[in-house]
């Protein structure tokens, strides 16, 4: 599946010409160690997925790269400012032509953008997944015969991703009508459960794996617990204070950061709250302030931060527990990123479990209405479009595209790249169809569940905090690291406790079948599960349930 053109045109380029393109064309001073590993794999015209920690240099890969593969290369990346972003920061070097395709250019500048193409004078196209649900689009982007695909924050194609979008689903199916270019995909966070999807969902062909540095040594990690509602927010505040700045605050609401921006404001600080439900001129506003040191604080969703690239950023606040270990160290990954110290706290009172969870619970789907929906589409001539559905059912854009989903995998429907039906299984059996359809929405609860009861075991752990961030990514950690609040309070620990299996050793569970060993924390074992996501036993107890079947 790979590009035998991209094979023919670098595999023997000597490794220093990508140096001095790295500093020649793209001003880096140097490429890093992890860089170089992955830009030597997609230039040999392998498949590669590259979990790099934020601030690693990423785009650098595959800037280099584009130039040394013959033909376009198309990057997708999930925001429009993002996109512009990395387009000005190339066409500024001179050297070679960018552009992007998105909603926001005119037909007469998309007319421009295929011109570009079609003279070959365009290296390097950025565009957001949706519009690669254009067959029109798709078409003449087919017609150009793109040699190097880039998926940009690749933890969106994966269902068990903390931040999955829905619209890179279709990317395998592209990455296959263009030929199987070579595929570089790149991601900052991604346990092993997410990269086994991003790997399946893009068709990789024998992907290299490469995970680099999770680790942010720079950044001091600590939890600040407290016992009542009315607790939270003095110490937040005082925090805040007390810290240096700019910085950023998380919040679980749009109610929350707007209260919180004002109770700074009162204490005389600069900041700003950020939520998607504020208008997209007022957002870019308070972003570019933010981005020049106008504003000190912004108090935001997590609607804010993908793609913000602020080197000076010295802490990141959580005001509210995150859902999932993925989701909170991207967003601590925003700090500290010129190598200087910064200081991640979680602000932790058990009750907000309960908002977590009401979140984890919601886009779920009820029996009778998948059975309705099923019923619908397998009796329909023709295959219904979404807009028809949404106009017949109750159903917001996120549920109907949930239910669509598990019909999918249930095997009923199937899907064009857009994500419209193209297929209806008119002799399924429908009953076992929504049960199989139910017991897939049961088991993405499941997982988002675990995933926050591993997030709540980070807040509560007396453990080196670090080392279990690492764990659960799957990279090995000694302790103490000394830059968290638990190493350095800590006496050290003298017993030893019982580990009888390695870490990322495969077991078999006599009733959740296969996982993965993650962590031990003294007499506790961290096990992820295929089937119902991670779970925590008392070693001792569970070490007669569980079967080896490999050690790494």
């Amino acid at each position: 599946m790979g590009s035998t053109t991209a094979q023919e045109e670098t595999a023997d380029a000597p490794t220093d010409v990508l140096g001095q393109i790295a500093q020649q064309v793209f001003g880096y001073e140097q490429l890093r160690a992890g860089q170089r590993e992955v830009l030597e794999a997609v230039l040999a015209g392998r498949d590669t997925l590259a979990i790099m920690p934020t601030g690693s240099g990423k785009s650098a890969i595959y800037q280099i790269a584009g130039l040394r593969i013959k033909g376009v290369t198309l990057v997708v990346s999930p925001l429009i400012a993002l996109q512009q972003d990395q387009v000005d920061g190339i066409v500024e070097q001179g050297v070679v032509k960018a552009a992007v395709l998105n909603s926001t250019l005119s037909k007469t500048e998309r007319k421009a953008v295929f011109e570009q193409l079609e003279n070959e004078s365009l290296e390097f196209l950025f565009l957001a997944p949706e519009q690669l649900s254009n067959e029109e689009t798709l078409e003449s982007i087919k017609a150009f015969k793109p040699s190097l695909f880039v998926v940009d924050e690749a933890h969106c194609v994966s269902e068990w991703g903390h931040d999955f979008r829905p619209d890179y689903l279709q990317l395998g199916a592209v990455i296959k009508s263009l030929g199987y270019p070579v595929t570089l995909a790149l991601t900052a966070t991604a346990s092993p459960l997410v990269r086994q999807e991003i790997v399946e969902r893009l068709g990789m062909n024998a992907p290299l794996e490469i995970v680099k540095g999770f680790d942010r040594p720079n950044i001091h990690l600590d939890v600040h617990q407290v016992y009542e509602e009315t607790e939270k927010l003095p110490a937040l505040l005082r925090a805040v204070a007390e810290a240096q700045m700019p910085g950023i605050i998380y919040a679980a609401t749009r109610k929350a950061t707007e209260e919180i921006a004002e109770k700074l404001k009162e204490q005389g600080l600069s900041a700003a709250a950020y939520h998607a439900g504020m208008k997209g001129c007022d957002r870019n506003t308070i972003q570019t302030q933010f981005m020049n040191d106008e504003i000190d604080v912004i108090v935001a969703t997590t609607a804010f931060g993908m793609g913000i690239d602020k080197a000076n950023v010295r802490f990141v606040y959580h005001s509210h527990i995150p859902g999932s270990i993925d989701a909170y160290y991207q967003e601590i990954g925003r700090a500290a990123r010129d190598g200087e110290s910064a200081n991640a706290r979680l602000f932790y009172w058990p009750d907000d479990m309960k908002l977590q969870r009401f979140f984890t619970g919601g886009g779920q789907v009820d029996e009778e209405t998948l059975a309705e929906l099923a019923e619908l589409i397998e009796t329909t001539p023709t295959p219904p479009t979404k807009k028809q559905l949404l106009e017949h059912f109750d159903l917001s854009q996120a549920k109907l595209s949930t239910a669509l989903d598990s019909l999918e995998a249930a095997g009923l429907i199937e899907r064009e790249t857009d994500g419209e039906i193209c297929a209806v299984d008119i002799e399924a059996d429908l009953a076992r169809t929504v049960e199989q359809a139910v017991t897939q929405q049961h088991r993405h609860k499941q997982f988002d569940q675990s995933r926050l009861h591993m997030m709540r075991g980070y807040a509560e752990t007396k453990a080196c905090r670090r080392e279990y961030i690492l764990s659960y990514f799957g990279e090995a950690f000694e302790t103490p690291c000394g830059n968290c609040d638990n190493c350095q309070n800590a006496e050290k620990d003298n017993v030893s406790w019982l580990e009888p299996f390695l870490i990322g050793s495969t077991i078999v569970h006599t009733n959740f079948g296969k996982g993965q060993i993650m962590r031990y924390e003294k007499d506790k074992v961290n096990i992820l599960f295929e089937t119902v996501g991670y779970k925590t036993f008392v070693t001792e107890m569970i070490a007669n349930s569980i079967t080896c079947l490999s050690s790494v």
